[in-house]
């Protein structure tokens, strides 16, 4: 008679009983359908709040058709700045003034968060669109000697856009919000890429757009842009920040609409070109030197000094640093 199975103790055991003595192995990336899928369930969740904010960012586009070009200056300056300071490079807006309209610093600032606050500014304004040449968007190229195994930017670039283009029929809020959060992932983080990553997203959630350049993120409070949770998670903070920050973008232009009609009628009985254009480059920079209004303007330094001085005196312009030298003026009410 044979021995019983259970008392062959040289036979292998069960396959599940064996031990996994193995090295865990790399984890399967999610198939780009599959983070798109995704994303689409999300904004199918956020049909109404979607509309809601597409509804606010149609009205700022149209505010800003009709208004005049230094509004879209405006808040371009008003986001890059607040864009820097989610970046952890603090740039206040006067330093940011002095830097883009005449390239001054102090030996205190940084030239490297300068330079990517200035990019920001420039890709805000306007300019060919992220989603036709990446890397000539980002302005940013591969050094000479880089290594033959690394993945170049124009490979890591294709594959982001790859997906974005995918990605079509999705909102170009949603897609925008994906594109951002999907930024790190694709390789394209460097120091300043949460700059880079909210400029391109605020560029092509605006494509479609006549009047705005680009949509606003960061205007009061950066909380849409924190990248924690799951794409509904994600995409219902992206959409009550870029609400916050549309209003507060309306706000702000009703703010500078009032001060511009007040300021015309009560500057009519002055002379000479001064006024007008000292009044347009007050519309167009949040924040004023005499330097920058002389090179602004292009008169001279005693014609802006005596006409900053008049509107100061009338509570038009409001003096901000407080000190006898290195002033700055902004609007007031």
């Amino acid at each position: 008679m044979g021995a019983h199975e259970d008392d062959l103790w040289f036979l292998p055991g069960p396959l599940e009983e064996e031990p996994d003595d193995l090295p865990p192995g790399p984890r399967a990336e999610p198939s780009d359908i599959a983070v798109i899928d995704d994303w689409a369930k999300a904004e199918a969740a956020q049909a109404a709040r979607l509309a809601k904010v597409a509804g606010r960012l149609g009205a700022l586009d149209d505010r800003l058709l009709r208004g005049p070009d230094g509004w879209r200056h405006r808040l371009a300056l008003i986001e890059a700045a607040d864009l820097s300071w989610l970046a952890g490079d603090r740039v206040s807006s006067d330093r940011l003034a002095l830097w883009i309209s005449m390239r001054l610093s102090g030996a205190q600032d940084d030239p490297n968060a300068l330079a990517r606050v200035g990019w920001a500014v420039r890709r805000l304004m306007g300019g060919p669109g992220p989603m036709v040449d990446l890397a000539a968007f980002l302005d940013r190229r591969d050094p000479e000697n880089i290594e033959d195994a690394t993945e170049r930017l124009e490979e890591r670039a294709g594959g982001w856009l790859e997906v974005m283009k995918s990605a079509v029929h999705l909102h170009p809020i949603t897609r925008a919000c994906m594109g951002f959060h999907l930024w790190s992932l694709a390789g394209l983080g460097q120091q300043g890429d949460q700059i880079e990553a909210a400029v391109t997203a605020a560029r092509i959630t605006a494509s479609d757009g006549k009047g705005a350049n680009f949509a606003p993120l960061a205007m009061g409070g950066a909380g849409g842009l924190r990248a924690s949770g799951l794409p509904p998670e994600r995409l219902a903070r992206w959409l009550d920040g870029m609400e916050t920050a549309c209003l507060t973008a309306m706000r702000h232009l009703d703010y500078i609409e009032t001060w511009s009609a007040r300021t015309e009628a009560e500057m009519s009985s002055l002379s000479g070109k001064t006024p007008p254009a000292l009044r347009a480059v007050l519309t167009e920079w949040p924040l004023l030197s005499a330097p920058m209004a002389e090179a602004l303007t292009g008169t001279s330094r005693a014609a802006v000094q005596r006409n900053l001085t008049w509107m100061e005196e009338r509570g038009l312009v409001r003096e901000v640093t407080g000190q006898g030298k290195f002033r700055m003026w902004r609007t007031a009410n």
